[in-house]
């Protein structure tokens, strides 16, 4: 089942869109208590170390008969940044990284999608932190629509990305003693997405 348009095709239409993608077609608001947006960095050059992002809010619109007309917005509260280390927490929201008092949120609006084929789809947007603006590409799949026990319909997606922090000013580091930096330029991001269809 597609969410987003069919790769090669030029513009969906209804005769042509598929019966169950045009039912799926509406709002949607990310459902927060089932959804994760976590990232990975490289530290000292030898570990990975985990994080994410406690405090967002976002939302979907599902076009099944013009899928080129889907979007998606997604605004994250900085201060909600949680590695599992208070003192690290803390550095991260300071004004080493993330100024978290002057920038107390990033937010990310799409701005294309494409089909990869199958369930795999690719959007791109406008990802703005520390107020620069510049553009992510999130690799999907799109894991299904089901009615849960409550009545909501919902839709599911995972996503991954990469970015280089430095092209958003993220530039703080620190010199190792055996060559290599502190924390990695390149990060890992990994999206949980589920999200209840508005009434």
């Amino acid at each position: 089942m597609s969410i987003f348009s069919r790769k090669g095709t030029e513009t969906a239409t209804t005769e042509s869109a598929q019966p169950e993608l045009a039912a799926l077609t509406g709002d949607y608001t990310i459902d927060p208590a089932h959804s994760a947006l976590g990232f990975v960095a490289r530290h000292a050059m030898v570990t990975n170390v985990k994080g994410s992002f406690q405090d967002f809010t976002g939302t979907l619109h599902l076009d099944g008969t013009d899928p080129s007309l889907s979007t998606a917005s997604l605004d994250v509260v900085m201060d909600s940044i949680e590695t599992g280390n208070a003192d690290r927490d803390g550095h991260l929201k300071s004004s080493d990284f993330f100024k978290a008092d002057e920038f107390p949120t990033m937010t990310f609006r799409s701005t294309k999608a494409e089909s990869l084929g199958g369930d795999d789809y690719r959007i791109t947007g406008d990802l703005t932190i520390l107020g620069t603006t510049r553009p992510l590409t999130i690799d999907l799949e799109f894991n299904g629509a089901a009615k849960d026990p409550f009545g909501n319909e919902r839709v599911g997606f995972e996503g991954k990305a990469e970015i280089l922090r430095s092209e958003w000013g993220l530039t703080w580091n620190a010199a190792l003693e055996t060559g290599g930096v502190l924390v990695s330029d390149k990060i890992k991001l990994n999206f949980d997405i589920s999200a209840i269809r508005n009434a």
